[in-house]
């Protein structure tokens, strides 16, 4: 079920050769012209659109699921609906996100099709800087998937839990050079328990190795990023139990939130978004429970400074 997500995500980092410089010596040649596909950017590159798989809807519909690689580590992309982004064949825009953010992001969206599809295919193009990548779906029966529970067994707890309920309270307008206040009221089961931290670490592995580069390697180019690792830093663990994460799904750019994602508390979760242009904004609030989710789309007009 879940083999056309690992092979698809496989064949994604086959592309893109994201492999840390530190850990592999180079041949002589390699010296004096390190291959630029080794190295981890802050930008500059590419995105790749990524087909997940398809599965059945209560209606007896269909729907495919989408993601996405965006292989900058610190720049965000942005591509508006149109040639540069598009599903063909039919409507151009099937609710994409034109806003899309660092790295990997796994079944980030769907599009419901008739259960008489077919064999046709459906294209999902994205072209940035000049290079277009393309998602391509069809139903392949080996590629139906769960997109909730992912295959995964489901123990006695899983099957009482019921999804969290997401209500969001937001301005619809915004004047800059303001902030966004973003609060969203959330109830829930309280399943599933939330796991306990990691375990504790055996005596000597309190801190992770660091790697460091032979004397022949070459230097490290000063593009390579030092941010840190998605979920973890140096094993910790992150937050746990009942969350709202805030993303920006369309936009004329990206959107900076002082928190991205939010434990809730007393049934209510708050952050602030910063803009830094003026325009139309579609923004989403995911409430996550640790198993399911529950999620709001809302749009809000951001216009520019008072003139005086």
């Amino acid at each position: 079920m879940n083999f056309l997500i690992s092979y698809c995500w496989r064949r994604v980092f086959a592309a893109g050769a994201l492999l840390c410089v530190l850990a592999t010596p180079y041949r002589a040649n390699a010296q004096a012209n390190p291959d630029p596909l080794s190295f981890k950017f802050n930008s500059g590159q590419g995105l790749q659109p990524v087909f997940e798989g398809w599965a059945y809807n209560p209606d007896g519909s269909l729907s495919m699921y989408f993601g996405y690689l965006n292989r900058n580590y610190l720049e965000t992309l942005v591509v508006p609906v149109g040639p540069d982004n598009k599903f063909e064949p039919g409507a151009a825009d099937r609710g994409q996100p034109t806003v899309f953010n660092t790295r990997i992001h796994r079944k980030e969206f769907s599009v419901k099709i008739p259960k008489d599809w077919g064999n046709k295919e459906l294209v999902w193009s994205v072209t940035v800087r000049g290079v277009t990548e393309k998602a391509i779906a069809w139903l392949q029966p080996e590629w139906q998937i769960d997109p909730i529970y992912g295959g995964r067994t489901r123990n006695a707890e899983s099957l009482k839990n019921k999804p969290p309920s997401l209500a969001v309270n937001v301005p619809s307008t915004l004047t800059l050079p303001n902030t966004l206040t973003l609060a969203a009221e959330v109830t829930d089961d309280g399943l599933p328990t939330p796991r306990k931290g990691p375990p504790r670490r055996a005596v000597g592995q309190e801190t992770p190795p660091t790697l460091k580069p032979l004397a022949d390697q070459p230097e490290i180019p000063v593009n390579v990023p030092s941010v840190a690792g998605r979920g973890r830093q140096g094993g910790a663990q992150g937050p746990q139990g009942l969350l709202v994460n805030w993303l920006v799904w369309r936009g004329p750019a990206a959107v900076t939130f002082d928190l991205a994602t939010v434990p809730v508390k007393d049934g209510r979760a708050v952050a602030t978004a910063t803009f830094a242009k003026p325009g139309t904004y579609v923004l989403r609030a995911r409430a996550n429970d640790g198993e399911l989710t529950d999620e709001k789309e809302f749009t809000v007009m951001v216009n520019g400074p008072s003139q005086h």
